[in-house]
């Protein structure tokens, strides 16, 4: 019986030990995998609201559903920790007239003010 209990109890914690490193790898493995998807996703969207946001404040305009666009990219980026950089175009393009008569508007008054 002493037999029993000393080597099956000494098997026991090395399975316990075993296990217990097994399920502390596998959540670290995890960890670093949902940083490099959480890290990579932030670089899409970087990309896309940067390219989008150059698209917009050089044609002078943004729509509103360019706007709503804008704004399904920018919320998770923000959510997810992104910089300023997108965030200032991101802005600027908010700025931007709706329309391009509206954008003809304004290019006119500020025409009147300098005169």
């Amino acid at each position: 019986m002493d037999f029993i209990v000393k080597y099956w109890v000494q098997e026991l914690f090395a399975l316990v030990i075993a296990a217990v490193t097994w399920v502390w790898k596998t959540g670290d493995a995890r960890k670093r995998e949902n940083m490099i998807i959480k890290e990579g996703m932030l670089a899409l969207l970087h990309d896309r609201l940067f390219k989008a946001c150059s698209f917009y404040i050089s044609q002078g305009w943004c729509s509103i559903e360019g706007r709503q666009n804008l704004e399904c990219l920018f919320k998770p980026y923000s959510d997810l920790g992104g910089d300023g950089t997108a965030e200032s175009l991101y802005h600027k393009c908010m700025e931007l007239p709706i329309s391009l008569e509206e954008k003809g508007d304004r290019d006119h008054n500020e025409q009147k003010e300098e005169r």
